[in-house]
């Protein structure tokens, strides 16, 4: 099958201007098919007219891990990642992480717009006040192995959410999904605190509504006898939620899409969205940095880790470079990079960030990186902060995940008033067997 782009001029719609196509040449039939270009992209239905027959299916499109294929519209976040761009509703988030705060950005995400003094101070209140959850919430954490993973009691925590809240199924009323949107955002940090605090054998430590939501976070994973938020971790942490609140349609992003899309609750899909979180390649990057750079252990290690890297055929990986859609430094990464000193002036420096900084000069520095486009992403300096300021690795998707769940509500509230979607359901190619008659067991070779 050939194509060629038609010429514009050659098509004109009914009424307007100018249009694109994509002429397609059929090499099968020798038919010519013009499919309308719109955004950038083709309807994958248009291709189901190019056909062999009348018994043929139509076209499809093959794209595993979907590495080319456009699910929705969104109007949320962008990103450019051959220029290392992120922005939320247009602003870029280096401006968004120096200037607001995780609320704010929230708000904004959202809402579509950054809120006024008046909408701000109404939607924290909000927040604030809606982060307890019902006592039985504990009734059902008791259950758990004193082992537990907290990822593990997040997710059955935020789906259990929906027995508590059973009007959430009406998920077109925009009252009700206003509601669970406080609700979800509000009680998050709380679930994540009470799951660490559960591993610990800690007693639970109740939110206060006089804190800011990083610092009520930090005071309820870590309050122990005269406890103080001290305010640059307090800044760091809130920072780090900005970071993580929105990517576009990731791994988890799409599940809470996908799941949301059968018109279930939103704590059943963001529970989902959690699960997606869970595994390594996704919300458990960070932990895999931190193990690399224990194993190099020190900076005279680093060259012989690296020729490894490169000679080993992929066993053997550098960790925290490189990143599905930047091509270029991760904007998140110079932020946190930023920050870390911050950090460190108050909680010691980690003895592995010299290991980190003489890494990425190496790497940045070999040409076998720099032609791949291997440039450090978010996770390769989160990971150190966090363990600076003493999250145990178990938590680290944990905080993944409360950053993240404002836009994975937004994600999740576009696509509810999006009248172009509909249940996910995608297509396969079947390369099994044709049909075969039944041979009973008796008669089996």
């Amino acid at each position: 099958m050939s194509t060629q782009t038609a010429s514009v001029a050659e098509k004109k719609p009914t009424g307007g201007g100018p249009r694109e196509f994509l002429s397609i040449t059929d090499s099968r039939t020798g038919k010519v098919y013009e499919l309308p270009i719109e955004n950038g992209t083709v309807k994958a239905l248009d291709l189901r007219q190019i056909k062999t027959g009348p018994e043929d299916f139509g076209l499809m499109t093959y794209d595993p891990a979907f590495m080319n294929t456009a699910s929705c519209k969104s109007r949320i976040t962008f990103i450019d990642g051959d220029k290392g761009i992120l922005r939320y509703r247009g602003y870029p988030i280096d401006q968004l992480a120096e200037h607001s705060n995780y609320l704010e950005v929230a708000y904004l995400i959202l809402n579509g717009e950054l809120p006024n003094l008046a909408q701000y101070a109404a939607w924290a209140d909000e927040i604030t006040h809606h982060t307890m959850v019902h006592e039985n919430i504990k009734d059902l954490m008791a259950g758990f192995r004193y082992d537990a993973h907290p990822m593990g009691m997040l997710v059955s925590t935020i789906g259990a959410l929906s027995t508590f809240y059973p009007e959430a199924k009406h998920v077109h009323d925009p009252a009700v999904r206003r509601d669970q949107i406080v609700r979800l955002i509000a009680k998050i940090p709380t679930l994540a605190a009470f799951a660490y605090r559960h591993s610990q054998g800690l007693p639970y430590v109740y939110p206060e509504n006089d804190l800011s939501y990083a610092g009520n976070f930090l005071q309820m994973m870590f309050k122990i006898g005269n406890y103080k938020v001290d305010p640059v971790l307090e800044q760091a942490m809130d920072v780090l939620f900005i970071l993580h609140a929105d990517h576009e349609q990731n791994c988890s992003t799409s599940a809470m899409r996908g799941i949301g899309s059968s018109e279930v609750d939103p704590y059943s899909a963001a529970a989902g969205a959690v699960g997606a979180l869970y595994g390594p390649l996704h919300g458990g990057a960070n932990e895999a940095v931190l193990r690399m750079l224990r194993e190099i252990g020190s900076k005279d290690k680093i060259p012989q880790f690296i020729k490894e890297c490169k000679e080993s055929g992929g066993d053997v990986r550098l960790m925290g470079f490189g990143h599905r859609v930047y091509k270029n430094y991760d904007p998140r990464a110079k932020i946190i990079k930023k920050m870390a000193d911050q950090v460190f002036e108050v909680t010691g420096r980690n003895p592995l960030l010299d290991i980190a900084l003489e890494l990425e000069r190496i790497a940045l520095s070999d040409e076998y990186f720099v032609k791949r486009k291997l440039y450090p992403n978010v996770d390769f300096y989160s990971g150190l902060i966090y363990q600076a300021m003493k999250f145990p690795v178990d938590m680290y998707p944990v905080l993944f995940a409360i950053g993240r769940m404002s836009g994975w509500l937004a994600q999740w509230q576009e696509m509810i008033q999006d009248k172009d979607q509909k249940i996910a359901r995608p297509r396969q190619v079947y390369l099994g067997e044709g049909e075969r008659p039944f041979v009973p067991m008796t008669s089996r070779k």
